[in-house]
């Protein structure tokens, strides 16, 4: 019997060895790919594979709408709506917006549904190029260790520049470029004070909203974005 303890004792040490190793293996994975993402664009991010998964179940020739353009060719109209709609604290906090997470657990319990979730902008940029959209407390923290490696490793400018270039904006649309592009024929940079305020208003539903440009919802959404949007402070 004691044997068969000590067995166990070990098969489980070994276990809890070989779990940890392997979890700070994609720790440092998930660091070195930021790293690299500090001077170079994403070729193509978690999120958009798992779109492209979807999409070419639909049709097989399907194809993302995704390019990269620089910080300083994004439109400031839309750093500022980005900012005012997802995250008014992006300048200030570290990551986390604990009043935000804080408000929104508040009108969650409220509704008595999830109608809020309090992401900062960090933390979305997490979701967005590592991670599944399924929600689950597993991804939640790791969404929180990649939230702080980034705001460790990268500027807020860096931040919002590679959030800009790979937030989807409808069906096989990523980034400002291809988003402005789609909507408004224009480059982003070109994008005015309204088109970036609706494309914000859009963002936390871009695939409904493609389809229903015109709806109540968003127009009422984009008008108070649009209001918000002098008070945004942009990273330096």
């Amino acid at each position: 019997m004691r044997s068969l303890i000590t067995l166990l004792l070990r098969m489980f040490a070994a276990t809890s060895i070989a779990m940890s190793l392997l979890f700070l293996a994609t720790q440092g994975w998930f660091a070195l790919c930021i790293a690299w993402y500090a001077q170079h664009p994403p070729r193509e991010t978690a999120f958009m594979t798992h779109r492209m998964g979807e999409l070419r179940a639909a049709r097989p020739d399907a194809s993302l709408r995704y390019q990269w353009v620089p910080y300083e060719r994004i439109s400031r109209n839309l750093k500022r709506a980005m900012i005012a709609a997802e995250d008014s604290k992006f300048v200030e906090h570290e990551g986390f917006d604990w009043d935000g997470i804080q408000l929104a657990l508040e009108k969650n319990r409220t509704r008595g549904r999830t109608v809020a979730g309090g992401s900062t902008i960090t933390q979305q940029l997490a979701k967005n190029l590592f991670l599944s959209p399924q929600k689950s407390y597993l991804r939640k923290g790791q969404e929180a260790i990649i939230t702080l490696m980034l705001e460790k490793m990268l500027d807020k400018e860096r931040i919002l520049e590679l959030y800009l270039n790979v937030i989807e904006w409808g069906n096989g649309i990523f980034g400002a470029e291809a988003a402005a592009r789609r909507y408004y024929g224009v480059s982003a940079a070109q994008l005015t004070a309204e088109q970036a305020a609706k494309l914000a208003a859009m963002a936390p539903n871009p695939r409904f909203y493609e389809r229903n440009g015109n709806a109540p919802g968003l127009r009422r959404k984009t008008g108070i974005i649009l209001a918000r949007m002098a008070q945004a402070e942009l990273p330096e």
